[in-house]
């Protein structure tokens, strides 16, 4: 399809021409005062919403570029049955969230090992979801780009260290863990990019929580990360999650590079110096909602019979996922993404309250995340076959 092809709506059209320049604008000079501010009154707060408020601004002011960039290139994505949109809607979307977070982190970091690592995987796994994007390649050339990227991070020391020393083959084994839990973050967020908001709005949720984890222990620089990203995906929702559908999607370039970044600052945070437990529960809850989504979901689909291989599972598409099921049960789209939106902030609460606590309390509260998924769990049964309105 090119360009020509797709019909803009000449409320978007104007949008797109005077208010967003302006926006834009209003947004870079509400982030230079929070800036001037922060160098009057440094404090880890004020640094914070200066990162966020310049992620923002840069990228609300790029996704209007990369819109009309996708629509000259003909690059969007057509309405099919296995999809919730009704008209030929950009895609990449999500470049202008990785050049809204990539310039914030140029501008402002000196780049520690374990952070080159994390942006260079994620530079691939942008590079080939643009590709993908584009020309749509097959499933298992996607995920040998995942893999490298994995790989990438790992030579720079992002690995997750859950086997002590003395086990049998560790090193080798921890460094698999850590290429599947990339491998496994990255992809439960790109299969959540099914709905308007619904990706870009889990992803700021979870980045917040990110960096008020790190805030509790101590690790300003993750916190600052994490605060950048806040400000790249919120940035993104205004023409994503609207009323009339949205302007452009994220694409498979943004929602990857979502996933894999979050993934990343999992692994490089140290997230208790004294409980493993309470170290390995405060991502698995903050990531609780994408990480039960693709878990559900696989399980399902192999039980049915509906995939067999790795490939077939990463390459299948269906409306089976958590926001599926909850319109299959009668609620409208928005509703949906917004329920979805108050279960990821529940349990990003619960990893909030992970602070201080022995490793029998925090499986409780793990387990009381497990009964709030279990709950949701019931619902999608429920909305299982049924058809989403």
């Amino acid at each position: 399809m090119t360009a020509s092809s797709v019909a803009a709506r000449p409320a978007d059209r104007r949008a797109g021409l005077l208010s967003w320049p302006l926006g834009a604008f209003g947004v870079l000079v509400i982030a230079g005062l929070v800036w001037l501010r922060a160098q009057a009154v440094p404090s880890v707060a004020s640094h914070g919403v200066y990162l966020v408020g310049l992620a923002f601004a840069i990228t609300f002011f790029a996704v209007p570029v990369v819109h009309r960039l996708a629509l000259w290139r003909g690059v969007v994505d057509v309405p099919s049955a296995r999809k919730v949109h009704a008209i030929p809607t950009p895609l990449l979307g999500g470049v202008a969230v990785f050049v809204g977070f990539a310039v914030t982190v140029l501008l402002n970091f000196n780049f520690s090992r374990p952070l080159k690592g994390v942006a260079l995987g994620a530079t691939i796994v942008v590079a080939v979801g643009v590709v993908d994007d584009v020309v749509e390649i097959p499933a298992w050339l996607k995920l040998l780009g995942q893999l490298g990227a994995a790989a990438v991070a790992l030579s720079y020391d992002v690995q997750l260290v859950l086997l002590p020393h003395w086990f049998p083959a560790s090193p080798a084994l921890n460094a698999v863990i850590t290429v599947l839990w990339l491998l496994t973050v990255t992809n439960a967020i790109q299969f959540l990019d099914g709905m308007d908001g619904l990706a870009a709005g889990v992803g700021a949720i979870a980045a917040f929580f990110f960096s008020i984890a790190a805030v509790q222990t101590n690790q300003r620089y993750l916190m600052y990360l994490s605060a950048a990203m806040v400000g790249a995906c919120l940035a993104f929702l205004p023409y994503n999650f609207r009323p009339g559908g949205a302007r452009i999607f994220l694409g498979d370039a943004g929602a990857s590079f979502v996933g894999f970044a979050l993934a990343g600052f999992a692994v490089m945070g140290e997230w208790s110096e004294t409980s493993p437990v309470v170290a390995l529960c405060t991502p698995l809850l903050i990531l609780a909602v994408p990480l039960f989504d693709i878990g559900y979901v696989g399980v399902l689909r192999i039980l049915t019979g509906k995939v067999s291989t790795v490939i077939e599972w990463l390459a299948y598409t269906g409306k089976d996922h958590i926001h599926h099921r909850f319109e299959a049960l009668g609620l409208t789209k928005a509703q949906s993404v917004l329920l979805i939106y108050f279960i990821a902030a529940t349990l990003g609460l619960s990893a909030l309250e992970l602070k201080g606590s022995r490793a029998d309390e925090a499986i409780l509260i793990l387990f009381q995340a497990v009964c709030v998924l279990a709950i949701i769990a019931i619902l999608e049964s429920v909305g299982r076959g049924r058809s989403p309105r």
